[in-house]
């Protein structure tokens, strides 16, 4: 292991910016190839995900251990938005770890995803495989229109669940809290889920445990970048500029509006989700090269082409 401190170290969301949010797999052309450059160059890498430890290991860990992981590789995956962990090696992936006391209480649990399969499984899906969250997904065979239409039914009818149980609950700036005055769950959307998860759970916690996973492996780096699709994505470059480390985050999907920070923001323009994700890869390996001076107008070789 090198006592030397890496250049950078990378914090990567992964639907959008590494899964196709079409696929929900690792299909832009280069990714994978950069990944494991970077991660054999020593570079280390955390997924920083709200996605289940089966789907990384099924859709973008296990694609990696079969391209030949580099012994070199530091690679952490922080999944359910920092409950649950896993790190990987050449040899395959280690234990994985659960925070139980960050988990959906079980009758919640269950009144949620029965609530998903009786009324709305035309549109979306349970996600089997969360340990601490409750994920209900859009179908692949639904199109976007009609999935986000429906979206907020079972948002408005979950909120009813929590109330039955007398559990307080946040939701789109709204807070219902419990007979304590608590709000301790969140229901929380994105463009393609709804997640339902502890308050205490985000990509700031998640950067929190990723650094702990690293410096329990090696030396940190000395710069980070997040990369993320979504303002909640934003929430690791600020929990790590707040505890002073150098960090510029990257915004592959900038529609949603970039706030002023006082860390440097990278956004693609010719580009979006994991095209973009891909782009900005290749040209942070180029730069741990020393092909490239930075990793400012990264996806600029794309200009003229159809890329979405």
């Amino acid at each position: 292991m090198s006592d030397t401190a890496p250049p950078f170290g990378l914090l990567l969301d992964v639907d959008g910016p590494v899964a196709s949010p079409v696929t929900r797999s690792i299909s832009a052309p280069g990714l994978l190839e950069s990944l494991l450059e970077l991660l054999a160059a020593g570079v280390p890498v955390v997924f920083n995900t709200g996605r289940s430890d089966e789907f990384l290991r099924e859709q973008v860990v296990g694609p990696l251990l079969a391209a030949g992981l580099p012994a070199a590789a530091r690679l952490h995956a922080v999944c359910e938005k920092g409950a649950v962990t896993f790190s990987v090696s050449a040899d395959g992936i280690g234990p994985v770890t659960v925070d139980e006391q960050l988990a959906v209480p079980a009758p919640a649990a269950r009144a949620l995803e029965a609530l998903a399969r009786e009324s709305f499984a035309d549109v979306l899906f349970v996600d089997e495989g969360k340990r601490a969250m409750v994920s209900l997904e859009q179908r692949l065979d639904v199109d976007s229109a009609t999935y986000l239409a429906r979206q907020g039914d079972y948002e408005r009818a979950a909120l009813a669940v929590f109330a039955g149980l007398d559990l307080g609950v946040t939701w789109r700036g709204e807070e219902h809290p419990d007979g304590r005055g608590r709000v301790d769950w969140r229901i929380d959307p994105t463009i393609i889920s709804t997640d339902v998860e502890s308050v205490l759970l985000g990509k700031d916690r998640g950067a929190e445990v990723a650094l702990r996973l690293l410096a329990a492996d090696g030396p940190l780096p000395r710069a980070w970048r997040t990369v993320g699709d979504s303002r909640t994505d934003y929430a690791m470059a600020d929990w790590l500029h707040a505890h002073g480390h150098a960090v510029a985050h990257v915004d592959v999907r900038p529609a949603d509006g970039v706030p002023v920070t006082p860390y440097p923001v990278l956004v693609p323009h010719h580009s979006v989700h994991d095209v973009a994700g891909a782009a900005w890869l290749a040209r942070i390996a180029a730069v741990v090269r020393g092909e490239a001076a930075d990793d400012d107008g990264f996806d600029a070789h794309l200009a003229g082409r159809h890329v979405g």
